[in-house]
């Protein structure tokens, strides 16, 4: 039992020792392919064996990953691959520098030099690409860009030149009369700030109205104080085309393009009564007759009501009593010695001119200072025959 017990932990120890050395390893440097067989374990050891040096940026890879070359092999079957570094180019948008890089492609030189790719970047060539000498990358890394539109805030990454084109990479079009802030052929702007301004701009149509001309003729086929349309008059029609701006769906301006006159308006022609026509009323218990009654207002005076001095004559030379009355000076000049009719004063004639109140048809009923009554009210004024 102890000598079968050796045997099998001999057989454990052999299948799980190192394979034994001398070692053939399989090397490619560029187009050749070496077989060299040696003895040490260390990748840098076993390419100088094979005549081989490394340059202080070429790399080595083992079994298809990069590796230490100074790191001893721990591999039955190894391949070591010398990856010889090229001179490239970079160009950003703000320098310019030679590398020397062994990388396998664009994107792993970006990787090597710490710089994180974006889908928005511009890349060229781009990241699959193979690097080979003298080769020139031309990167332009995109910015972040805060987009107001709409009452919202989009942020976009865009490494286009202009705000237009990054609007388009954004797919955030502006349409018909809209604009931005900055304008579309701006470069972006340093605080990634952009504007979209939604433009709508309508016509608005409007109709005003031109008043007619009224002229009068003195008809004796119509009472006196009356009128009569003897031709309705037409309103004229202006319209007038309106183009009004909206901004964001806020007005900001009104311009009128152009009026229009639609129709000419056209005179009114009406007849003012000239036509004397007696009418008979009862007032104050008395039944009189009149052509023409107006309402009037009426105030009392007498010689001395108002102070000193004192005026006992009328503009006629009658004495103030009652039974005269002073009117407005048109009036007086139309219609002195007028008979009319005064409800709860009577009888009277026109005979002298009052002061007028501005924009009353005013009177005056006179009274001798023994029988003085003051007044002040409304009242309708008979025209006798």
């Amino acid at each position: 039992m102890k000598r079968l017990f050796w045997v099998v932990v001999l057989l454990s120890l052999t299948a799980c020792a190192s394979p034994e050395f001398p070692q053939t390893i399989k090397i490619i440097d560029g187009e050749n392919i070496i077989l060299q067989s040696s003895d040490s374990r260390v990748p840098v050891e076993i390419l100088h064996e094979s005549g081989i040096s490394l340059n202080p940026a070429d790399r080595v890879l083992l079994n298809g990953q990069f590796t230490d070359p100074n790191t001893p092999l721990d591999c039955e079957s190894c391949i070591l691959q010398v990856r010889r570094a090229v001179k490239i180019t970079l160009i950003t948008e703000d320098r310019e520098e030679e590398i020397v890089t062994a990388a396998f492609t664009v994107g792993d030189v970006l990787s090597e030099l710490g710089i994180q790719l974006y889908a928005a970047d511009s890349l060229d060539p781009p990241v699959g690409r193979a690097v080979t000498d003298q080769l020139t990358i031309f990167y332009h890394p995109a910015r972040e860009l805060a987009i107001r539109v709409d009452g919202q805030i989009l942020h976009i990454r865009s490494s286009a030149e202009t705000v237009g084109e990054a609007l388009l990479e954004g797919g955030i079009p502006l349409v018909g009369l809209d604009a931005s802030q900055p304008s579309t052929r701006e470069p972006l702007p340093a605080d990634g700030q952009i504007r979209i301004i939604r433009i709508v701009e309508k016509i608005e149509m409007t109709q005003k109205s031109i008043p007619f001309e009224v002229e009068y003729l003195a008809s004796n086929d119509v009472e006196i104080d009356q009128e009569e349309i003897i031709t309705p008059g037409v309103l004229g029609l202006i319209v007038s085309r309106t183009r009004v701006r909206y901004e964001d769906g806020i007005e900001v301006s009104r311009e009128v393009e152009g009026e229009k006159t639609l129709r000419q308006p056209s005179t009114q022609v009406v007849a003012y009564g000239t036509k004397y026509v007696i009418h008979t009323v009862t007032v104050d218990g008395k039944t009189i007759q009149y052509w023409r009654a107006i309402p009037v207002y009426a105030t009392s005076y007498s010689p001395c009501a108002a102070g000193e001095p004192c005026y006992p004559n009328t503009s006629s030379g009658k004495r103030v009593q009652r039974g005269v009355i002073a009117v407005i000076r048109s009036w007086y000049y139309e219609m002195k010695g007028q008979a009319v009719y005064i409800p709860g004063y009577g009888y009277a004639t026109i005979e002298d001119v009052g002061g007028g109140i501005p924009g009353k048809d005013w009177i005056d009923l006179g009274y001798s200072d023994a029988d003085y009554q003051p007044w002040h009210q409304w009242v309708t004024m008979y025209f006798l025959p």
